[in-house]
């Protein structure tokens, strides 16, 4: 008999986030990846609560994949299942750094990259002797399987596609050294080209951490696939996640513009040394703040806006030092402006650090894991108070996302890239953050 594996992406509904914005909704490629291992004689549907709540269906195995923020979420689901006699399988970032807790809440979890390990758990379910833990290996990307793009939600405006896993920089405050490695491990351009050939959406997102990677050979790599892109006549508007040093080579940004690139998501996370060296931020150290505008206007020349991300709550920040930093990103030549609380997520440096100190706000885990989504204020800041911070922040959202400021940066990004569909790319993302920015304050005030 055909069996079916129901795969689950759930949505922390009471903290919806970006995914309050249809635009800012994007594919859950893990899932896909994972349908297109499992074998050919199962039938596998992927429920994605990004479009409509989670309805019971049956199933005969169930696997889910979770963030810290959502965990919660993927932990009520599973319950239910277990409770009804039908196997679930946990995956995802969360459970890889918390594997003892998911535990409680699954009958497997895979820790780790799953692809490994995937064959493992079917068979294993086949022949009835599931094992509770699966840790996976930090596969070669040669052989990386294309998603089940078929699967998707239809109503995603982003086609998402991997090109590389791993950084070597291991920032304290981010935990994908730990999930994927040091190794920056890049997929052949061929494979990549193919697959965004399947890909239907005129709009994609390269998921990659940093898609220019880490020297000279990772970039003649990012620009044989943005030359690979228009040799193939893959004409697709995109934006990227990359390190600052994305602007050191005009060919890289040449090609980038040329193939389609819009927006690309820079790292910045505080505009003084001080900050930067207190997170271990070793890239932007090194090419140094001083240089931050003119990395903005080379990108911006090419017909690329940035997408700053900054984080407030260092231990050596104060309330003037925020106040200094929101100033900051309201005169730079930064087009799309992100700003969240620094969030100690587990497996972090930063969450073991705040842990160990007993600074931690929120310690009944699991369910205090819904405070950890980067919106609100989770530990003590050494510098000022929580509620300091908390003000900081919302004088500093009222400022940044008014209608006056969004529209002032729309000119600026038109001015400096010449671009009307660039500019209105960072006018909409911006858009989109002031969704979410307000959407946070006034949970807050609730």
């Amino acid at each position: 008999m055909t069996k079916k594996l129901l795969l689950i992406n759930p949505v922390n509904t009471s903290r919806i986030g970006l995914t309050v914005n249809p635009s800012s909704r994007f594919q859950p490629l893990g899932l896909g990846i994972i349908a297109a291992l499992t074998p050919r004689n199962w039938q596998v549907e992927i429920v994605d609560e990004n479009f409509a709540p989670f309805k019971f269906q049956e199933a005969d195995l169930v696997g889910l994949t979770a963030f810290t923020a959502n965990v919660c979420r993927a932990y009520e689901i599973s319950s239910l299942y277990r409770k009804k006699g039908i196997p679930t399988v946990l995956g995802g970032i969360h459970a890889s750094m918390c594997p003892e807790e998911a535990l409680q809440y699954a009958d497997a979890i895979a820790i780790g990259e799953a692809e490994s390990v995937w064959a493992n758990v079917i068979s294993d379910f086949e022949a009835g002797k599931m094992q509770e833990i699966y840790k996976g290996d930090w596969l070669d990307l040669q052989e990386m399987p294309q998603p089940r793009r078929d699967l998707f939600h239809p109503n995603y405006m982003f086609g998402s596609v991997q090109t590389s896993r791993g950084c070597p920089m291991n920032c304290e405050f981010c935990s994908v050294t730990v999930f994927n490695g040091h190794k920056y491990r890049k997929r052949p351009v061929d494979a990549v080209l193919d697959e965004l050939q399947t890909i239907p959406q005129k709009m994609v997102f390269f998921v990659d951490d940093n898609i220019i990677g880490f020297g000279k050979e990772d970039e003649e790599r990012a620009i044989a696939l943005f030359k690979g892109m228009i040799k193939r006549g893959i004409k697709k508007d995109w934006f990227c996640q990359a390190s600052i040093n994305f602007a050191n080579n005009d060919e890289v940004l040449e090609y980038a513009a040329k193939s389609g690139c819009r927006i690309v998501f820079l790292g910045l996370e505080a505009e003084k040394t001080d900050a930067l060296e207190e997170v271990n931020k070793r890239m932007n150290l090194k090419i140094g703040v001083d240089a931050y505008e003119e990395t903005f206007r080379r990108i911006n020349r090419h017909g690329i806006a940035v997408l700053g991300a900054f984080i407030y709550g260092m231990d050596r920040d104060t309330p003037e030092k925020l106040h200094q930093r929101t100033n900051y990103i309201l005169k730079s030549g930064i087009d799309v402006m992100q700003i969240t609380y620094l969030t100690p997520l587990p497996g972090t440096k930063t969450f073991n650090k705040l842990k160990d100190e007993g600074r931690l706000l929120y310690t009944n885990f699991p369910s205090d894991w819904i405070h950890y989504d980067m919106t609100e204020v989770t530990y003590k800041p050494l510098s000022m108070s929580p509620e300091e911070l908390t003000k900081a922040m919302q004088e500093s959202t009222q400022q940044l996302y008014s209608h006056w400021t969004i529209r002032r940066k729309f000119m600026k990004t038109l001015r400096a890239t010449k671009s009307f569909t660039t500019a209105m790319w960072a006018y909409s993302s911006n858009k989109n953050y002031r969704n979410v920015a307000f959407g946070r304050e006034n949970r807050h005030k609730n």
